[in-house]
């Protein structure tokens, strides 16, 4: 069988609006942030969603709990949907991080991890959503570098490419997740 992903960016942060790379930092919605979290609930309340799994990061959560605030949707934290950790650079400017991206893929950013580290996390993450909830549609609230690593791993998509090009918002990205799920291993 198989499992359908749909995957949602948190909403805005401060940091964004402010265009500082968060990374493993907690960040809090905006009021534009706040608006949007309310849009996702409306647009996915009734979209056939079984469970929410969000990233355990506070702007994350605060997406979530404003979206499904009142609704019967179950909501499952999750510290491997993180977003990839920076190391020295989390809470620096944005651009500052976009010109060091393609550098990063293997090799960690000083105290932090590589984007290769939040693919093994979401790999891992994928395999015991295979294993719990073949059969049914879920929604992922994450990070920018985790719906990277869902391309990588569902689509064929390579890292190069995707940490150089710009990084478009849509209202959602879906993912069909073969199961049983054994990994894809690395994608270049």
């Amino acid at each position: 069988m198989s499992l359908q992903i749909v995957y949602e960016t948190h909403a805005t942060t401060a940091d964004n609006e402010a265009r500082i790379a968060t990374g493993r930092l907690p960040g809090t919605l905006s009021a534009t942030g706040r608006a949007q979290a309310r849009e996702l609930g409306r647009r996915r309340r009734d979209d056939g969603i079984a469970a929410v799994f969000t990233s355990d990061l506070d702007r994350a959560v605060e997406t979530a709990r404003i979206a499904f605030a009142d609704t019967s949707l179950p909501v499952h934290q999750d510290v491997r949907l993180r977003e990839c950790n920076y190391g020295a650079l989390n809470g620096r400017p944005m651009a500052l991080i976009q010109a060091r991206r393609a550098r990063h893929i293997d090799e960690p950013f000083p105290g932090g991890q590589s984007y290769r580290d939040v693919q093994a996390a979401t790999d891992d993450f994928l395999r015991d959503l295979a294993a719990d909830r073949d059969g049914t549609r879920v929604l992922v609230i994450a990070h920018s570098a985790n719906r990277w690593a869902l391309d990588c791993l569902l689509t064929g998509a390579r890292w190069p490419a995707l940490v150089e090009a710009p990084s478009p918002w849509q209202p959602g990205w879906e993912y069909t997740l073969p199961t049983p799920w054994r990994g894809s291993g690395s994608s270049r």
